[in-house]
């Protein structure tokens, strides 16, 4: 299946000159998405996952069927003062500013093997954080895994010390 055949393409959006790359086509049909999750859990069914890591808020939707597929648990990572219990945080750069990522503190048991799961690969920033809170917590990344990489972005040189797949790629 050619995935791209299910994401819609809204140019100019969230502003002038983006190319978004909209997953919910994908999402809501049920061929696609079965088809990019079964590709996702193909991939990492032999890497011992204990749990698969999915940043606010798609990662949350590829993340979760991955993690239930594979028999792991599930851990969302999320923007600053939206988890109730004792978190760490990391604050990183965007484009213009920056924002705080945040995990529980016992999220992840040290030595845990852990997945990233995420809609899409940009420029990098914000999936090395989730990654530097996963060791930080004591996981062990073994895997970070796309629906989407924008490889014009060079998203991947932020994260040479990983095993990266995506599986589908856009040149922007």
């Amino acid at each position: 299946m050619d995935l791209k055949n299910n994401i819609r393409i809204i140019d100019n959006f969230p502003k002038e000159g983006i190319s978004f790359k909209d997953v919910t086509t994908l999402l809501q049909d049920k061929d696609a998405l079965k088809f990019t999750v079964d590709k996702m859990v193909e991939y990492l069914k032999d890497k011992d996952i204990d749990v698969v890591v999915g940043p606010e808020a798609r990662g949350f939707l590829f993340g979760a069927p991955v993690a239930y597929a594979l028999g792991a648990g599930f851990v969302p990572v999320r923007k600053k003062g939206k988890l109730p219990y004792d978190t760490i945080s990391i604050s990183y750069d965007l484009e213009y500013g920056s924002d705080i990522l945040e995990i529980h503190k016992d999220a992840i048991k040290p030595g845990q093997r852990v997945a990233i799961v995420d809609d899409l690969l940009a420029t990098g920033g914000t999936i090395a954080t989730v990654a530097k809170l996963v060791e930080q917590v004591g996981g062990e990344v073994v895997s970070i895994d796309f629906v989407i990489e924008l490889t014009d972005l060079y998203g991947k040189d932020k994260l040479t010390n990983y095993d990266v797949m995506s599986l589908v790629t856009y040149d922007i």
